[in-house]
């Protein structure tokens, strides 16, 4: 469960901050700006279906991971 955890978290993060830094270089990286609290806000959804997509996947893939797809087998 703990690697599942750390799996999830390390993608989430990931997805929201790809999501944040690609609307605030779209809106000219202005963080004093409205748009920038906005960009927050909208690059939480990603996020939030990161986790989605990763309790899914638990059901799919192997239950220790946060991938659709398993791993090698042993």
């Amino acid at each position: 469960m703990r690697k599942l955890i750390i799996d999830l978290v390390e993608r989430t993060v990931a997805t929201y901050s790809v999501a944040f830094l690609g609307l605030l270089l779209a809106d000219k990286f202005d963080l004093t700006s409205f748009t920038a609290i906005k960009a927050a806000a909208v690059a939480s959804l990603p996020a939030a279906l990161t986790v989605v997509k990763g309790a899914v996947s638990t059901l799919v893939g192997d239950p220790k991971s946060a991938a659709f797809l398993s791993g090698p087998r042993d």
